[in-house]
């Protein structure tokens, strides 16, 4: 790489750093707002909270690096022609691709957190952050079951003791799950308990009732003397099901369980999720090629170029939503998967010709001698007839 290509790969991956960091920290932080009840109304610590807001990050920044390299190269490049880099560069006859290799080179990077982060990182974060929760969920002796206090350790679902006697024994138990929309469960008892088996908890309720009222139907009560509820799967989100489709590696995805939940219920969404995964890793690219068709000519400071970012960026983003819309498309229809990679293909294709057709630096190509020789004549004549008078005219006014 020569000289002006490293001075411009370490704009453009220092401007990836900082806004990276920046969008990742706004982020980061609105969602750990969302989970502050885990610190208040849940009862839990506060590394549990630090340990799920961090688990989130590969997530999102899987999501956000992309659009922080869309901002970075516009940035670099906007900021490179304000300062006529860009204007000696081209009056000194380099061409579009001497500016677009270096930006290609942090593409190639951010590409590379892609593949690592879908394929590897991204699902073994998202596993544990449903350790984390199902831990949070079954973790109620301490944290939750406080005697005399309603919790809810989610939304939806709420806990309630009278008190725990001298035995751990917890007595005047309620436990209320509104989060189905088909039906609402609440489980009453006299006693209860909680015991431990290996990883798992479970609810061991005594004497009481089940009052079960489905939608647009009469409640049912169900009179038992003892009943079990296993704590790591009492919500509708925990079956026994697994992991969600955007937690599996790419084993599990190529080869789907026949038996699984999701495969069994909507085998399109591992189709799409699989290929979402490598129609990402067009899209750094794809940015790339659009940036540089727009802002990689070289402009003095009178032409405006505010219009070319906004055009850029509208453009990047509104195929990335394209994009995504695309996968969602593609989970039900099948035909949709021309779009998921077309989307990324044709704005990597058209951006790279219209950056050559429309920047790259020409020669001035010769007319044909049949038109070039008329052409001088008549500049010639009309050079004449423009001096002529004039001169004419000046000799008489010296007379």
């Amino acid at each position: 790489m020569t000289l002006f290509g490293r001075y411009i790969f370490r704009q453009a991956f220092s401007a990836l750093v900082m806004i990276l960091l920046s969008l990742t920290a706004i982020v980061w932080i609105a969602m750990a707002l969302k989970q502050l009840n885990l610190m208040t109304s849940g009862g839990q610590s506060s590394w549990i909270f630090f340990e799920i807001t961090l688990l989130i990050l590969p997530d999102i920044i899987a999501i956000i690096a992309p659009i922080a390299l869309l901002i970075a190269a516009l940035h670099t490049l906007n900021r490179m022609n304000g300062d006529s880099e860009l204007i000696v560069m081209t009056a000194a006859g380099a061409t579009v691709w001497r500016f677009a290799k270096p930006l290609l080179l942090v593409a190639l990077l951010v590409t590379g957190w892609l593949i690592a982060a879908n394929f590897l990182v991204t699902p073994w974060s998202l596993r544990a952050l449903n350790d984390v929760f199902n831990k949070v969920r079954t973790d109620l002796i301490s944290q939750v079951l406080q005697p005399g206090q309603f919790a809810s350790p989610e939304e939806g679902l709420t806990f309630h003791i009278r008190e725990r006697n001298s035995e751990g024994h917890l007595l005047g138990l309620i436990l209320s799950d509104t989060r189905s929309a088909a039906e609402q469960m609440t489980y009453l008892a006299n006693t209860g308990d909680i015991v431990k088996r290996d990883d798992k908890a479970f609810l061991v309720l005594h004497e009481g009732q089940i009052v079960r009222r489905p939608k647009g139907q009469d409640a049912t009560i169900i009179e038992f003397d003892s009943y079990v509820l296993d704590l790591s799967t009492i919500s509708e989100k925990g079956h026994g099901e697994g992991p969600k489709p955007h937690a599996r590696y790419l084993g599990e995805l190529l080869n789907p369980d026949p038996t699984d939940y999701y495969y069994t219920s909507n085998p399109g969404i591992y189709r799409a999720e699989l290929h979402e995964r490598f129609a990402s890793l067009l899209y750094p690219f794809a940015f790339v090629a659009i940036v540089v068709a727009y802002l990689g000519q070289a402009r003095t400071t009178r032409q405006s170029r505010g219009s070319s970012q906004v055009l850029a960026f509208t453009i990047a983003a509104s195929l990335k939503l394209g994009g995504i819309a695309a996968g969602n498309l593609f989970a039900s229809q099948a035909w949709a998967i021309i779009l998921v990679y077309g989307l990324p293909l044709s704005g990597l294709l058209i951006g790279s010709y219209a950056a050559f057709a429309a920047m790259a630096p020409r020669k001035a190509r010769p007319l044909p001698g049949w038109i070039a020789g008329p052409l001088e004549g008549l500049s010639e004549l009309g050079a004449q007839l423009i001096t002529v008078p004039w001169r004419l005219i000046g000799r008489r006014g010296r007379a």
